[in-house]
């Protein structure tokens, strides 16, 4: 009697697109500004990230969280409540992607809006920024 042959079929995991997952990413940070947790909102920098807007430059996930800290509050933050709206995406490799997003800020002064640039990588710990320049 012949041997039974039963096919493996492999189970298709499902894996994000980058841009999905770099979303869902910006989606949660963005969600932590708005309920005023900190460390909610800074989970997406890279320790060694890089921030620069206007004529200053901050290292480092710690210094990056200094700048922040003083308009979160518990529940909220004073600037206001933050949207995102990416723009335009570019992969530059498999392990690197450039946004950029339009940030819009709507809260007690009039609504305040701006750019961003937001390079992504690949890490351990998921799609982190390790480089953001605002304006």
């Amino acid at each position: 009697m012949p041997a039974l042959l039963i096919p493996i079929v492999a189970a298709a995991a499902t894996v994000a697109s980058p841009q999905a997952a770099i979303e869902q990413a910006l989606t949660a940070s963005a969600n932590g500004w708005n309920s005023g947790d900190i460390d909610r909102f800074m989970a997406l920098y890279a320790d060694d990230a890089v921030y620069v807007s206007d004529a200053t430059v901050a290292r480092g996930k710690a210094e990056i969280t200094q700048r922040y800290v003083k308009s979160f509050a518990a529940g909220a933050n004073t600037r206001g409540t933050l949207r995102l709206q990416p723009i335009a995406w570019r992969p530059l490799s498999a392990v690197h992607v450039i946004l950029v997003a339009r940030w819009t800020l709507a809260g007690p002064a009039a609504p305040q809006t701006g750019m961003t640039t937001l390079v992504f990588e690949r890490r351990k710990a998921g799609w982190q920024i390790i480089t953001d320049h605002s304006s």
